[in-house]
């Protein structure tokens, strides 16, 4: 029988912020939202989508200066699409999740947001997601440190526009099970 190993599900670790913003007069999902991924220098990858929970284990690092073409980038992404002269306007806000006991990181929750607010208001519009999230479901065993916004807002000029914030993730521990 060949030796086998059994690893645990993987858990992303190293990821990279971006944000970028795009328009077209043709169509949004091939068009202003290419252009979007292109602006936020990630359009060579295959874009997945996660949940809103971070390890304890993810870092932020710089964004690789390349990423290879064709490759599966999961993250979690705000996109806002609008139309011509509307707002659109992508945002994110996360926080770290300390252990009231023992002052260790346990982990992290990340809000997204996507519509036509002014950037102002979306940001006060992610806090009060984020507190509410807090204080119903983690406040008891955590505190919330360490939060940080990302926005990408503008108004389209072109028929189409797309406007995206990201977490990317690049690479993932996997835990082997004995």
């Amino acid at each position: 029988m060949k030796k086998r190993i059994f690893v645990d599900k993987r858990i992303p670790k190293d990821y990279f912020i971006t944000k970028g913003k795009g328009e077209s007069d043709l169509t949004t999902h091939a068009g202003s939202y290419h252009f979007a991924l292109h602006d936020a220098g990630i359009m060579e990858c295959n874009i997945i989508t996660y949940s809103s929970v971070l390890p304890a284990e993810a870092t932020e690092i710089k964004k690789p200066e390349k990423l290879t073409f064709g490759s599966v980038m999961e993250t979690i992404m705000a996109v806002a699409d609008s139309e011509k002269g509307q707002r659109a306007t992508a945002g994110i806000i996360f926080g770290w999740f300390y252990n009231k006991k023992t002052g260790e990181k346990e982990g992290g929750i990340v809000c997204e947001y996507h519509g036509n607010m002014e950037e102002e208001i979306a940001e006060e519009h992610l806090k009060e997601t984020l507190n509410e999230l807090y204080e119903k479901t983690f406040a008891e065993k955590f505190e919330l440190k360490e939060k940080r916004i990302i926005m990408q807002s503008f108004v389209p000029e072109k028929k189409f526009g797309t406007a995206l914030v990201a977490l990317c993730f690049i690479n993932y521990l996997h835990p082997v099970i004995e």
